[in-house]
């Protein structure tokens, strides 16, 4: 297990969304309403990128085929052709200024 820094706390701001890259993981992270994700960053169902997707409520929306994932625990909330999994979620992890996360090799 290996710690990534991901962040500044000073750069998070409500609509904040970046994408990363490490090993094999395509990682989003966002803020929205002071509370701080990260999320795989491709749609389950087609791989489409989810950096361009729309925030409604507390779901995120791929703009592909429309389908809404819970942004809190990936949770598939709403599919418009076959269901797929849910978004993977990540556990970030704080240390001093910036934010993190600590992913297996």
């Amino acid at each position: 297990m290996r710690y990534y820094s991901l962040e500044k706390l000073m750069n998070l701001f409500d609509g904040y969304r970046k994408v990363f890259k490490i090993d094999n993981h395509q990682l989003m992270l966002l803020q929205q309403d002071g509370q701080r994700y990260l999320i795989e960053s491709n749609c389950p169902h087609r791989a489409f990128p989810l950096s361009a997707s729309d925030v409604v409520g507390d779901e995120l929306v791929c703009p592909q085929h429309g389908y809404r994932f819970a942004i809190a625990d990936g949770q598939l909330r709403h599919y418009s052709e076959e269901p797929c999994r849910n978004l993977r979620c990540y556990p970030l992890v704080y240390q001093q200024n910036e934010l993190g996360v600590v992913l297996g090799e």
